[in-house]
């Protein structure tokens, strides 16, 4: 099973791509972690915002694999606890479901990400930035793998 994380960012710190990269090696071979950087529009001086969301999430849309289902990433969405995450895992594992997480920008989702998606969901009630998101999601992801697998990474 693949697991998709559309993110808007490109050029993350070293930390950022080794924190991501360290959760996707660990992830068992059936379970593959996929990462798809999209590039943030520009911002400055006479370029409008809502243009800018715009823009990327058009970019979201169109990476979005056949299938899958959208999960976008806000901090208004429905908060998912790792036990909750890790039932939705297993229903994907079980159904050959193919989940794509869609990471925002500097400036969140645009409208027409939230209004594709499948599920808003909200990793925390904190506003965190992009970059990290991408780490925390992973590591979150593969601790439901690991509830899922009676792993001893996550301990009640």
């Amino acid at each position: 099973m693949r697991v998709t994380i559309l993110s808007v960012g490109h050029r993350m710190p070293a930390w950022i791509r080794d924190g991501f990269q360290e959760y996707a090696r660990r992830m068992p071979p059936e379970l593959r972690l996929e990462l798809v950087e999209l590039k943030p529009e520009d911002r400055g001086p006479g370029r409008a915002t809502e243009r800018a969301l715009e823009l990327e999430g058009e970019r979201l849309l169109a990476a979005l694999p056949p299938g899958a289902t959208l999960l976008a990433l806000d901090e208004k969405g429905r908060t998912v606890s790792t036990q909750g995450l890790a039932v939705m895992l297993s229903g994907w594992m079980r159904d050959g479901g193919h989940p794509a997480f869609a990471i925002g920008g500097a400036d969140g989702l645009s409208p027409q990400v939230k209004e594709r998606a499948d599920k808003l969901v909200s990793l925390s009630a904190l506003t965190l930035p992009h970059g990290l998101v991408r780490v925390v999601l992973a590591e979150q992801l593969y601790r439901a793998w690991s509830i899922l697998a009676g792993h001893p990474y996550h301990r009640e």
